[in-house]
């Protein structure tokens, strides 16, 4: 478990994302034709930071260093600033002579590097005298210049008068983009942090690098932001920050005129507004002067121009700051606005309610009604929540009742969504009603709460008792096909949605095709149809980008790439699934934990782990684990049993062994085989071979049973890598033969070589693994073919072999497997040898040994005696060390 506190992260705070300036810092320092470094940027960006690193690389490398700060004030006084910096004895009421005193001073002659580094920070605000010497001393090799100048400021002549010629390199500093606040966190709290904790600091912060270590400081401070001891992430959507953040924001608010204060207030509470709305209120200048002050944004949206706050964390001060009459005024203000034009656009409707209900705490229903729906429809949905819930009682019929259901599911808040949806089926008057409500109600239990397949079972039954129109039973179908396939029932999934192909995309209706297609989908690349599959959802998705009521909601287009990824991975295009994965994801920024982003995140740890990358699988299982608690307890279960299956293959038995745990206590779920992965690689890195193998057979035959070849392709392989490549080989050619791709011809051509001690044929499992992204099994078949073409006596394949392996290897975020680690003990010891090494290279007592494996504490002493001789070692630590190796 991570722990931190307020002083901790800003002791640790680093200088991240600034690689490229610092290199150019240290390219020009020491060039005879280099006199400056000049850092350009807004406020807040890091300027100061990266210039005194600069100066401290300076000093280390033996220059002399000055320091200075430009302010407005000093600038009123020749020489104020940098007159700390001038020599004793130097006489400037000459100019010229002067300047000959002071550059005869401050060069030291014969010294190995005879400049001296000053840094001038705020260099824009420096007198015309200041920068004149400075000039000087840097065209004479004097002194080398570094100096921060704020963008915002406009043209100055100091800048001018320093930064002209080649001789000064310029750089421009932007705020962080995604990778470099990601960066940054992981230094600072020394873990992994969950995506929807980048892209919530991201975006408050706005990437401003200072903003960003304000609210880390505060959000850690205030338990805001936490880890579980596996990943950091929010515990509430509002990230408090700090005191100077707050001081820092007003003084930056400061430079608004009274008249600009005023569009900044109504920003604040309401934002985007049309810039033909607010030049009703002010003036043409009053906004230019925002603007031009980077207070303001102003960007076009299709056929609007649209106003925002230059910044996400201007409004928060800006509403903390206002008065509860200022705020009712400002409110009541755009009302009267919105009422004299005639609210005409579209987007009137919703902020005309909304003006009005946080002004008043009311506003009319059918206003309400309209600016709901316009709200829910582009996605805003807690804007459509707090619209929704101003309804009153007496106006909610089963249409708004359905609406709001609906609303809270796509924003991830599901128990209250089911408390409303039940209310809506019992004011269900038309089978259509019926349907529409049980449409939304049965994925909110199956993939928000992992309620049980009975329940959801009964909830189907009690809408079939009240619908008899044929496509109305057909639609009660689907929901049945997508809850069989939630439990495990992939059959019979498949056979409800067996006449899918003959209805086309346009029976029973839109939206239930697309669920009808997108539930098929999944069901073929779960019995390992991955390009069937594919098909299917590339259909739906294809579909659902057609304009109209069709068009997908956030959380079906979220599905959609989910399944995609899915289909793509089944297929053994894992690069691919990758891609489409990650793309998905990072089109999210919100902190909604939705039922759709967790099965996203899993479907992106579960092809992580196919391509052997532990780490990135570790991370993802932990994100769907921590969005999961307490109230999913299906995609917890899942995701715990695959965070401790990447923890193991990392050689973590403790965090293997605490996923588990937790696995352990929930409630009772539908079980999956492949969940018993996480069991099976705990036991190999406690060296118990015979046990992992043991847990993988038993799977492997109820994925069978179950028609889950898709797992049961995983399972197996994994007992080919364990050296059961003999058990499993047949029923892996058998799955090729049934379903067509390259990932199944590749895992069986794979097992058949590696049951058939094949080095030929190892290396080209390899060579096809690698192609679709497998590199840990990639890895271990090269590394097996190396030990057995060293024992054929053929060495210079074998270290070919043994190279390739290695490089592959790499990839791998330090997999340790038994494949991998005993490589060289691989050639000469057989199955059992090879076992007891690896449990008694954990130190383990010769009779816990034995007790283990159920053989005699004699057999074990003399197979060790056997491994002592074969390796050339006479100690435990020694075969500790050879193994490791």
């Amino acid at each position: 478990m991570h722990r931190n506190n307020r002083n901790s992260v800003l002791r640790r705070w680093p200088l991240v994302g600034r690689e490229a300036e610092l290199s150019g810092f240290d390219e020009v320092l020491p060039e005879a034709r280099s006199a400056g470094f000049l850092i350009f940027g807004p406020a807040g960006v890091g300027k100061s930071r990266l210039a005194e690193e600069c100066l401290d690389r300076a000093i280390a490398l033996g220059y002399r260093a000055g320091r200075a700060v430009a302010t407005a004030a000093a600038a009123s006084v020749p020489l104020g600033a940098i007159a700390h910096l001038l020599p004793d004895g130097a006489d400037l009421s000459d100019p010229v002579s002067g300047f000959a005193d002071v550059a005869a001073l401050l060069s030291r002659p014969g010294a190995a590097r005879p400049r001296t580094v000053i840094l001038v920070d705020d260099i824009h605000l420096l007198d015309a005298t200041s920068a004149m010497l400075l000039r000087q001393l840097m065209d004479a090799g004097v002194i080398f210049l570094l100096g921060t100048v704020r963008s915002q400021e406009g043209p100055a002549p100091a800048v001018s008068a320093l930064g002209h010629g080649d001789a000064v390199r310029q750089v421009d500093l932007a705020g962080f983009d995604r990778d470099q606040v990601t960066m940054a966190l992981e230094r600072v709290l020394e873990g992994p942090v969950g995506r929807s904790a980048v892209n919530h600091l991201l975006a408050t912060s706005g990437g401003n690098p200072l903003y960003l270590r304000e609210l880390v400081v505060g959000a850690v401070d205030a338990g805001v932001l936490t880890c579980d001891g596996e990943i950091w992430d929010m515990t509430a959507d509002r990230l408090p920050g700090t005191r100077r953040l707050t001081d820092l924001i007003r003084s930056r608010l400061a430079v608004a005129p009274d008249a600009g204060r005023q569009v900044l207030q109504v920003l604040s509470l309401y934002e985007p507004l049309s810039l033909a709305h607010l030049e009703q209120d002010a003036e043409p200048e009053v906004l230019d002067q925002l603007e031009r002050a980077g207070l303001i944004v102003v960007v076009q949206e299709e056929r609007r121009t649209a106003v925002r706050l230059a910044h996400p964390l201007h409004g928060e001060v800006l509403r903390a700051d206002m008065t509860t009459r200022c705020r009712r005024d400002t409110l009541l203000r755009q009302v009267r606005l919105l009422k004299r034009t005639g609210a005409r656009r579209r987007e009137d409707a919703i902020h005309l309610a909304a003006f009005e209900l946080a002004a008043t705490g009311t506003a009319d229903p059918g206003l309400l009604v309209r600016a709901a729906v316009l709200a829910a429809h582009a996605h805003a949905y807690p804007r459509a929540l707090d619209l929704l819930r101003a309804i009153p009682q007496d106006h909610r019929g089963f249409r708004i009742e359905l609406l709001l259901g609906k609303t809270l599911y796509e924003a991830g808040d599901f128990r209250q969504a089911e408390d409303v949806l039940s209310r809506a089926d019992a004011m269900a008057a038309t089978e259509q009603e019926v349907l529409s409500a049980l449409a939304v109600r049965t994925q909110n239990l199956m993939w928000g709460l992992g309620t049980s397949y009975v329940k959801v079972l009964d909830v189907i039954e009690s809408a079939r008792c009240r619908v008899t129109d044929p496509l109305g039973r057909r639609v009660l179908l689907v929901n049945e096909a997508a809850a069989a396939l939630t439990v495990g029932e992939v059959r019979h999934s498949l056979a409800l949605s067996a006449d899918l192909e003959r209805e086309g995309t346009h029976a029973p209706d839109a939206q239930t095709w697309l669920w009808a297609a997108m539930t098929r989908s999944m069901a073929l690349a779960v019995t390992g149809r991955g390009e069937e599959a594919e098909g299917w959802i590339r259909r739906a998705i294809a579909f659902s980008s057609t304009a109209g009521e069709t068009r997908a909601t956030v959380t079906q287009e979220v599905a959609h790439q989910a399944v995609l990824a899915l289909a793509l991975a089944e297929s053994g295009r894992l690069a691919e699934a990758r891609e489409v994965g990650e793309r998905a994801f990072a089109g999210l920024p919100d902190a909604t934990a939705t039922a759709d982003r967790r099965m996203l995140a899993f479907y992106l740890a579960r092809g992580a782990w196919a391509a052997g990358h532990p780490a990135q699988a570790r991370r993802w299982f932990a994100e769907v684990a921590r969005s999961s608690r307490p109230h999913t307890p299906v995609m917890l279960s899942m995701a715990l049993a695959g965070l401790a299956a990447s923890a193991a293959l990392q050689g973590d038995a403790d965090a293997a062994e605490a996923a588990l745990a937790e696995r352990g206590r929930l409630p009772a779920t539908g079980f999956f085989p492949e969940e018993r992965l996480g069991e099976a690689w705990l036991h190999v890195a406690l060296g118990e071979l015979t046990r992992a193998r043991a847990v993988l057979t038993v799977a492997a035959q109820e994925a069978f049973e179950r028609g889950e070849t898709a797992s049961e392709g995983i399972l197996l392989t994994d007992l080919v890598r364990l050296g059961e490549a003999g058990e499993a080989a047949g029923r892996l050619a058998e799955i090729a033969a049934e379903c067509t791709g390259l990932l199944h011809r590749s895992r069986a051509d794979l097992a058949a070589a590696w049951a058939a001690h094949d080095p030929d044929g190892l290396l080209a499992a390899a060579d096809a693994l690698e192609a679709m992204g497998a590199d840990l099994p990639a890895a271990e078949a090269a590394s097996t073919a190396a030990a057995i073409l060293r024992g054929a006596g053929q060495p210079r394949r074998a270290n070919a072999a043994s190279v390739r392996a290695e490089a592959l290897a790499a990839r791998c975020e330090g997999a340790r497997t038994p494949a991998l680690m005993a490589r060289e003990a691989a050639v000469r010891l057989t199955g059992r040898e090879r076992e007891i090494a690896l449990l008694a290279s954990r130190s383990m007592l010769s009779k816990d040994i034995a007790a283990a494996l159920t053989i005699s504490v004699r057999t074990v002493d003399n197979h060790l005696q056997r491994i002592y001789q074969k390796l050339g070692i006479t100690t435990r630590k020694e075969l500790t060390e050879r193994l490791l190796r």
